[in-house]
């Protein structure tokens, strides 16, 4: 059939009569609502269908006749209405703009995309070691006589929203914690309480009995921002986390070969948490490369909403490219995905709202510095900001902002190929009062005092393009901290921490990292006088984070140390969550037998290998049957059952933290209860 034939227009013309004489599908002009109608005939309501099928020739283009009954052709008669009520010109997005549609409404007008992935309903406990996505099993060598350790790759556990309740309620139960220290100028202590300043609390608007301890927390990220929520809950100011980047490579620490929906729930869940602690005007700052960077910028728009999206920055994160390869084109840099958690409430301190002084502008450096060539009459111009001024240096050698006479020299800064460059200001636009113009060691300082008056306009705008902040910076401070090189591959440079924090918090405002990796984002922030959290779950968080920081109390002079004018102090807290290993280690100690020692695999199984990646079913009815694992020694088999709790990543509960199978020391325990504040029966 052609596509103006009169049989196809006849049709139309009587299934639009028809339906005109309901009532409910027509607007106030006397049109019909062609949503309402393709909505009714979805849901296959019987106000549409009963009409359509008493007439004989709408009922046989649109029903088919099964046994005793009909069956409507829904997707057929939605099309027919959307290919007709067009006049067959165009398609059915006839007069509608060009874009990508979600129904009938354009996704402009909704202002929204949806992103949709498998396990988006599921929570994925996950875990940044690689050995969390590994299965591991024993298997027999017949050359060495021996069972071998063995791995494959995990399947992913992931627990339904809905039908797993439970379980994911127990899952983010706040969890005990254990080896809880305090590091601080005099050195290491057992640490059971926090400190809880009023008048800093009062500063930052916050209750009085906020915990302000920087924390140090060792576990699984997941766990332990659900654990902050009771204590920290819509209280930070900033969060800056570099995750995984699911490039599929090993070349660092983290498990960063997550495959892309895995990776992408991974992320879901932990910024829904992330977005609760954060405060009304506090923001999130997310790196990342753009292997993932289009999907997480929409998965941060759906959890964030896109109105509270700030800006993509581009990051150089080289100067160019290090190893060979066969891309045309080479990356060079990674991004910063910045979001607001209510735009309404929020400003940087570019903007701080109410003031119009830029805060603290000596200690941020907002002057000019020239320094003077021997070899010439021209100066470099070396820092910011964008404003500058004719300066003019007299035969005395003193500077001067007028030209005295013809014979004084202009000094301009110099461009990137040694060029003189121009200045972008003449000094009309400022008054000279506001400059103080002197000479130290041979270089020539300007510096301009902002009135109250002027134009805000003219303070520095930072670019959404970042190419002072390179990778190498953070290893070269990290190696000069440590006194030795490959310390941590790919550390952030505390410049760019500096700018982060800077732009987006304020003394003693709380700094969130929960992939904290080498430490930077905790170094800088204590540096700046933030109060921080870190997470981390790899064990280098006591070689390589905590020792940092440590070094930072002990007024180590590397990163922006100088720039802030570093000189050492302040303390931290170390914590873990409690792991639930000692128990069972006790369990499989305590056996005399072989058949003990399988009789309690059950309890294990159940109470310590939950949610942990050994092939259960694979151990008790196989290996365990095997005459050669019958055969080893008691010690062998233990080690054997030993060795699989290794990398058990099951938590306590601080429910549970007076069980006798805890495995909780009584400073861990009282801690935990210091830490939530939880009182005992006749306090």
């Amino acid at each position: 059939m052609s596509e103006n034939t009169p049989q196809t227009n006849s049709l139309y013309a009587k299934i639009e009569d028809l339906l005109k004489t309901i009532p409910d599908l027509l607007t106030e002009e006397n049109e019909l609502r062609y949503n309402k109608i393709k909505e009714m005939a979805e849901s296959g309501y019987s106000i549409l269908l009963i009409p359509l099928m008493q007439n004989a020739e709408i009922k046989n283009a649109f029903f088919s006749p099964i046994l005793d009954s009909f069956v409507f052709k829904t997707k057929e008669f939605k099309e027919f209405l959307d290919y007709s009520s067009s006049n067959n010109s165009y398609s059915q997005y006839l007069g509608k703009k060009i874009g990508l549609y979600c129904g009938d409404s354009a996704l402009t007008d909704r202002n929204e995309v949806v992103l949709n992935f498998p396990f988006k309903d599921c929570v994925l406990e996950g875990g940044q070691k690689k050995e969390d996505g590994l299965d591991t099993y024993f298997e027999y060598d017949e050359k060495t006589g021996e069972y071998v350790k063995k791995q494959s790759k995990r399947r992913e556990v992931f627990f339904n929203e809905t039908l797993a309740k439970d379980e994911i309620d127990n899952l983010f139960s706040p969890k005990a914690f254990c080896n809880v220290k305090k590091y601080a100028t005099d050195g290491e202590s057992s640490c059971v309480d926090f400190t809880r300043d009023a008048e800093v609390n009062k500063k930052r608007g916050l209750s009085d009995d906020t915990i302000t301890d920087n924390l140090i927390i060792k576990g699984n990220n997941l766990l332990a921002l659900h654990s902050l929520k009771k204590e920290f809950e819509g209280k930070i100011k900033l969060i800056y986390i570099d995750p995984p980047y699911n490039t599929g490579s090993d070349g660092f620490s983290y498990n960063d070969n997550f495959n892309h929906s895995s990776w992408l729930t991974f992320m879901k869940n932990r910024l829904e948490v992330a977005k609760d602690l954060l405060r009304d005007d506090g923001c999130i700052f997310v790196q990342c490369d753009d292997n993932e960077q289009a999907y997480l910028k929409v998965l941060m728009d759906e959890i964030f909403g896109r109105e509270n999206f700030v800006a993509n920055c581009p990051r150089k994160t080289r100067g160019s490219a290090t190893t060979k390869s066969n891309a045309e084109l080479q990356k060079l840099n990674d991004y910063l995905l910045i979001y607001w958690k209510n735009k309404s409430e929020s400003a940087f301190n570019l903007r701080k709202k109410g003031e119009k002084k830029y805060p603290n502008i000596d200690e941020r450096g907002k002057f000019y510095i020239v320094p003077l060539q021997d070899n010439g009459p021209h100066g470099t111009r070396t820092a910011r900001p964008n404003l500058y001024y004719p300066i003019y240096k007299t035969k005395n050698g003193k500077f001067n902002l007028e030209r005295e006479n013809p014979d004084d020299v202009e000094i301009l800064p110099k461009q990137h190929k040694n060029d003189d460059g121009r200045w972008m200001w003449s000094k009309k636009k400022f008054s000279s009062d506001n400059l103080d113009l002197y000479e130290e060691d041979g270089v020539m300082y300007i510096k301009h005092y902002f009135n109250e008056n002027e134009d805000q306009n003219i303070y520095e705008q930072e670019r959404t393009w970042l190419d002072n902040f390179q990778n190498s910076k953070g290893t070269i401070a990290l190696n000069e901290v440590f006194g030795e090189k490959g310390i941590f591959n790919n550390p952030k440079p505390e410049e760019l921490m500096s700018f982060v924090l800077g732009i987006g918090s304020d003394e003693h405002d709380i700094i969130l990292d929960y992939h904290l990796g080498s430490g930077t984002t905790a170094a800088v922030a204590h540096k700046m006088n933030r109060q921080y959290i870190g997470v981390e779950q790899m064990d280098y968080i006591k070689t390589i984070s905590c020792e940092r920081l440590k070094k930072v109390i002990e007024g180590e002079q590397g990163g922006i140390s100088k720039s802030v004018e570093w000189q050492g102090g302040g303390s931290f807290v170390y914590m873990e969550l409690a792991e639930k290993n000692e128990k069972a280690m006790q369990l499989i100690s305590a056996c005399k037998n072989y058949d003990e020692l399988v009789s309690i695999f059950n309890t294990l199984s159940t109470k310590y290998f939950l949610h942990y990646n050994v092939r259960i079913n694979d151990f008790i009815n196989k290996t365990c049957k095997e005459e050669q694992f019958k055969n080893l020694s008691l010690e062998k088999q233990k080690e054997i059952f030993c060795r699989m709790l290794d990398l058990n990543q099951l938590y306590v509960n601080s429910d549970d933290r007076n069980d006798k199978d805890s495995g909780l020391s009584e400073n861990d325990i009282k801690a935990t209860e210091k830490f939530y504040q939880i009182q005992k029966d006749g306090e």
